[in-house]
């Protein structure tokens, strides 16, 4: 019997070229959602609570290499988005199946004046509804999906932190302030002044930044354009605003009198750390313990602290928390508003800005438009 075998040179039928298309579009997504997972990811700095270190309209490249990227948490959602699909308010995501969420290993760990992208952890669906008329915090969602933030660490696990007259000290020593650090000031004038006044001396005249008063104007700068403002002839005033108590601060508690400008100290959590409870620093950690730590119970009975039906008298914490700033100091909601940053929220380390685009100036005149003096400089 003759067996008769198919030729091996015969030629296959070649794909369409919307099959290719549709392949090649796939790839292109699974690589580039790869590469933002594991190694680098691109971000926009929307607000100016980092001004002037960081402006509005930069982009950016935040690693994921330095402190080692994050397993997805959330396992069904729609490639290369975050809450919701673009342009719309539709969740681009289910929250019924969650993983178990681990880091993998980096090459640094998080320093002191490390400027850091991390979910904000105020969206946690047990704190959101505290905070929402006041920050205006939207709804709760996993730990890898709410939204984006970016600040400078200033302490990191196991430091105490304190703000006095504006400076920060961190274990009892003066922090190196960043360079372009802004605070609030009001300034008095003996003539009116124009767009190149506020250009010259980087003053940002945005309606969150800038507003005109009665022969003068209140704005954000830093201390050195303060300085320079004070040798102009024209200029008969500049002060800065200083902040009284507000207990709309962190932990919102009336037994801790803080202000933006003097706060605390406060010692920042660390892994394997104890500290002694009582109901008094309660406020201080009970976030922590019940929504970070992932504790069921944490409650004041009879003057005695009872976690989970247990009571004690000390607690240790899961994992690192950190405190986070913004070189805005008068204009940033940040750690002195929401407290501490867990650990499992820190995204990665901000370490490039690729392009900048001034968002108050017109395409028409693109000179202007883009700031090419920032354009691939490193975030210091």
């Amino acid at each position: 019997m003759t067996t008769v075998t198919k030729d091996s040179t015969e030629t296959k039928k070649p794909k369409s070229a919307t099959r290719e298309w549709i392949e090649s579009i796939v790839f292109a997504i699974v690589v580039a959602s790869a590469v933002h997972w594991l190694i680098i990811q691109p971000y926009t700095i929307p607000t100016s609570s980092m001004e002037s270190s960081l402006l509005t309209g930069d982009f950016l490249f935040v690693s994921k290499l330095h402190y080692g990227a994050r397993t997805p948490k959330t396992l069904i959602q729609f490639p290369l988005t975050h809450q919701t699909f673009w342009g719309s308010s539709i969740p681009s995501y289910v929250e019924w199946i969650q993983m178990p969420q681990t880091r993998l290993p980096g090459f640094s760990s998080i320093k002191n004046n490390d400027v850091v992208v991390f979910n904000v952890p105020l969206e946690h669906p047990g704190t959101y509804e505290r905070y929402q008329n006041i920050l205006n915090v939207p709804k709760g969602y996993p730990i890898d999906l709410r939204t984006n933030y970016i600040k400078r660490c200033l302490a990191i696990a196991g430091d105490e932190m304190e703000i006095k007259d504006r400076q920060v000290y961190i274990n009892g020593q003066p922090v190196q302030n960043p360079p372009n650090m802004q605070f609030h000031y009001i300034v008095m004038t003996t003539q009116s002044l124009d767009d190149r006044f506020f250009k010259k001396y980087n003053i940002s005249t945005s309606p969150s930044e800038f507003t005109f008063i009665q022969g003068g104007f209140e704005a954000n700068f830093s201390p050195a354009t303060a300085e320079e403002l004070k040798k102009l002839d024209f200029i008969k005033l500049v002060s800065p605003v200083l902040h009284s108590e507000d207990n709309v601060l962190f932990p919102r508690d009336t037994l801790f009198k803080s202000s933006l400008d003097n706060y605390g100290p406060i010692r920042v959590p660390k892994k394997g750390q104890k500290v002694a409870l009582d109901p008094k620093n309660l406020a201080l950690y009970k976030d922590i313990i019940l929504y970070y730590d992932h504790n069921d119970d944490v409650k004041e009975e009879n003057g005695k602290i009872v976690l989970d039906g247990k009571p004690i008298t000390e607690y240790t914490f899961n994992q690192n928390y950190y405190w986070m700033m913004g070189d805005n100091r008068h204009n940033s909601v940040d750690s002195r508003y929401w407290g501490f940053v867990p650990e499992d929220h820190v995204v990665g380390k901000a370490v490039l800005v690729w392009l900048s685009i001034d968002p108050n100036e017109s395409w028409m005149s693109i000179g202007d438009k883009v700031r090419w003096k920032r354009l691939f400089s490193s975030i210091k």
